[in-house]
Formats: C-alpha cells, structure tokens, sequence
C-alpha cells in the first residue's frame, strides 16, 4: 500500500491526480466521438498544430492555453480552406498542415526563440509541472464536454451514423459538426499541459478506443473510456514516480498496453 500511498504525499503528486481525473471527463465523452467519427488523425493534428503557439506564447507574453487555442484555429481555417476551396482530399490537407506546423514549431524553437530544452515539455507535457491556470481550464473544459454531450449528444450520434437520414429528423449536420470540432479543439487546449503536442491522442483517443472494443452502446463506451483514462492517467503518474520516467509517455505506454490487451482479448 506504501507504493500506492506514499506519492500521493507530494503536492504536485495531488495537482497531477486532480488533473488526471478532469482530463478523464472530456477524454471519455469527447474521446468517443473522435473515434465513432473517425476524428483521431484531425485530433492528432490539431495537438501538434499548437506546436508554433506555444513556442511563442513566453517570448511574446500570451498564455500559453491562448496562444495554442489561436494556433488551433488557424489550422482548422487552413484545413477549411484547402479541403473547399482548393479541393484537396482532407487526410492529404491534415498531413500536409501537420508537417508545416510541426516544422515552423521547430525553427521558431530552435533558431528564433531557442527554446532549448524546453521543447521536451512543449512536445510532451508535464503532469508534475502544473499550475493553478491549467487546473482551471481542464475544469471548464469538462464542464463544456458534459453540457455538449448532453445537449448535441444526439445529433453527433444521428450525422454520425446515418447523415442522409440526420436533416429530415431535424437535425442540423452543419452546426453539429462545427460545434463537434470547436470542443474538441478545446480538449486539445486543455490537455496539452498534461501530455504535451505530440502525445494528445493518449487521452483524447486511445481510451475511447479501447473502450470501444469492449462496450456495447455509445453509453457504455463513453463510461469505458471515462474510466480507463482516469485509470490509465493515474498508473503512469505512479510509474513515472516511482521509476523516474516523464508522465506523459508513462502514460502512453500504458494506455498502448491496454488497448493491445482489450483488442487480444476480444480476438
């Protein structure tokens, strides 16, 4: 019980856990629209596409939350405007603003601002290195996922599945979807901290898809996930304390193992 117990007695132990256990809100709920609407390389991308704003958000003094929820904007207008108006397939547009953002990331860190080691934490987060700013956007932000699910909950659910049969039941596809993106932009923001630009889909995606191969209703699935990242988030915390690893891939890992075992298991 020590190994369990005795972490928990550091401050930024507590902070890390409390994090972890706002971040499972919105990684559940949301994290299952990403993967029934196939939004995980979009959820991927958006994450690193803030690369560019938070290498400028200390030098030019803006938040870091701020300037990545702006450099998440601007990718999402530039997918628009390549997948309408130029007319390029929307996996080829992510790929492309994926490799530019994280290229421009990388000379503004290494050239223009220099970084140094500070990139590690922009690209992979620091659950140990939290503060009270990140504590509060990561409530809001699953506050927001629990009023959308309820609210758009069923028309995520409806353009989902069947998108041709969504307008004559009422619902409107166009506004569902962009409210759909606009929140999980903001779950990107407010995980970024925690995981870093490169490591986002180890709490917006590989729960819920995990979950997936286990649950049987959307319900099911997002109550899953829910529990698997709260599980997922807190057994890296203790491996990384314990074994001197950084938090976020601890995390990873372990979410990978999980998701290997459920996809075993169901075979």
């Amino acid at each position: 019980m020590a190994w369990l117990t005795d972490p928990l007695q550091a401050e930024f132990m507590q902070r890390a856990l409390l994090e972890v256990a706002l971040l499972a809100v919105p990684a559940g709920l949301l994290g299952t629209w990403i993967v029934l609407r196939r939004l995980a390389f979009f959820t991927h991308a958006a994450g690193s596409a803030t690369f560019p704003g938070l290498v400028v958000a200390g030098p030019w003094g803006i938040p870091a939350q701020l300037a990545a929820f702006g450099a998440g904007l601007v990718y999402a207008g530039g997918l628009s405007a390549l997948v309408r108006r130029a007319r390029v397939a929307p996996d080829a547009a992510t790929g492309l603003l994926l490799v530019g953002a994280l290229a421009g990331g990388t000379i503004l860190a290494s050239d223009v601002y220099e970084a140094g080691a500070g990139v590690d934490r922009l690209l992979f987060g620091t659950l140990l290195g939290l503060d009270d700013a990140d504590l509060a956007v990561s409530a809001v932000v699953a506050a927001v996922a629990l009023a959308a699910t309820a609210v758009l909950g069923r028309a995520w659910l409806a353009t989902g599945f069947d998108p041709g049969g969504a307008r004559p039941l009422g619902v409107r596809a166009g506004a569902g979807d962009a409210a759909l993106l606009l929140v999980i932009a903001l779950a990107v923001v407010a995980v970024l901290p925690a995981v870093g630009a490169l490591l986002v889909g180890t709490l917006l995606v590989v729960p819920a898809a995990t979950a997936r191969l286990l649950g049987r209703s959307v319900r099911e699935i997002q109550l899953l996930a829910v529990a698997l990242a709260l599980a997922e988030g807190a057994g890296g915390l203790l491996l990384a304390y314990h074994l001197d690893l950084p938090p976020g891939p601890a995390v990873a890992v372990l979410a990978g193992g999980a998701f290997a075992v459920a996809a075993v298991a169901r075979r």
